[in-house]
């Protein structure tokens, strides 16, 4: 690999890791920038004559890393409660497929386990940048999903996981099919404008990219921290969440990580005593009030305390964990619970309030 084919590779990598985490803030924009350079981002690697060995391993490990920052990001923006339940059971069921196809290598499973939380996560922040997503019924939501599931991505994973075919070396062998697929978006465009739009209610408010404010109980690190204290404890359901999450997230790139020789079992317990010891300790600080206002600064800090635990946990083990890979999960696991242990407050609130 050459030198400019390196930086460019290093570029692509940092902005799958670094641009997931303005979804919290500007949820539309930047999803949809993430879905754009998971599509292009082999194609910039040949350009540079570089085709990354596993790509498909580290194409979904990415793509888990940047779904997890959007459901977290649900925690914190989504109103609705319907919503939010439909969007968490699919992103779950996705990541279990995605572990599934790296424990197996069976390209089939991504088929029966698609990416429906993406695209369902695009439609609610369509929805929500003109409308308001609360007056939209259970029903509503699930007819969504479903015609996400069926109509779009059964046919996109099929395409791209079973049959493995690519879009530029098939335009360039059928040239017609350019053709159609023009006819095609403009018949889409025509429908819309005179079949759709005309039976959309009017618009609640003019285009909001941004999400709703925080509301103003919760809005504060300080007050997200007293509804834990209240409402939380170490052995919770919040605490089981995380550990799964973070289970699966680990798992599936411990399968990409090139020298990680663990057990997803092993990867699995580890990363649960760890979720449990960062719930114990986050909870003791809030008690103190302790807070952190700024979330980097609370991603530092506990990252700090995950460090000084697994280096008492490799002391005890004799050496056993892998330095690189060790603080890989760290930081992982580190910033997944920081966002989580904020956000789940403000989902929790609004939910509470809304039904009482």
């Amino acid at each position: 690999m050459s030198t400019g084919a390196g930086l460019v590779f290093v570029a692509v990598v940092a902005a799958r890791f670094l641009l997931p985490l303005a979804i919290p803030y500007f949820p539309l924009p930047a999803v949809i920038g993430c879905l754009v350079l998971d599509g292009v981002d082999q194609t910039i690697f040949q350009a540079f004559g570089y085709d990354p060995p596993g790509y498909q391993s580290y194409d979904k490990a990415m793509d888990v890393y940047y779904l997890s920052i959007a459901y977290l990001s649900t925690l914190r923006n989504w109103a609705s409660e319907p919503a939010f339940r439909i969007s968490r059971f699919l992103f779950f069921y996705r990541l279990v497929g995605a572990l599934l196809f790296e424990l197996t290598g069976a390209r089939w499973l991504l088929l029966v386990f698609p990416n429906v939380f993406e695209y369902f996560f695009i439609a609610y922040e369509t929805v929500r940048s003109r409308w308001s997503p609360v007056t939209l019924l259970v029903g509503w939501w699930m007819s969504v999903a479903g015609v996400i599931w069926v109509v779009i991505k059964l046919p996109q994973e099929w395409w791209l996981h079973v049959a493995q075919l690519d879009v530029t070396d098939e335009l360039a062998e059928h040239q017609w099919v350019i053709g159609l697929l023009v006819a095609v978006a403009v018949g889409l465009v025509v429908l819309f404008r005179r079949a759709v739009r005309p039976r959309l209610r009017p618009p609640d408010w003019d285009w909001q990219i941004r999400p709703e404010p925080l509301p103003e109980a919760i809005d504060e690190p300080h007050e997200q921290s007293a509804w834990r204290i209240k409402n939380d404890a170490v052995w919770s359901w919040n605490t089981f969440e995380k550990a799964v999450l973070l289970g699966l997230i680990c798992s599936i790139f411990g399968e990409m990580l090139p020298d990680y020789t663990g057990s997803t079992s092993n990867l699995f317990v580890g990363v649960g005593i760890t979720v449990v010891f960062n719930a114990a300790i986050s909870l003791a600080i809030a008690r103190r009030s302790w807070t952190i206002r700024s979330t980097g600064l609370a991603f530092l800090g506990r990252l700090l305390v995950n460090i000084a635990f697994a280096t008492a946990a490799n002391w005890i083990l004799d050496n056993q964990l892998d330095g690189f890979d060790t603080l890989f999960f760290l930081i992982m696991i580190s910033l997944i619970t920081t966002l989580h242990d904020r956000w789940r407050p403000v989902h929790e609130y609004r939910r509470t309030y809304r039904s009482a």
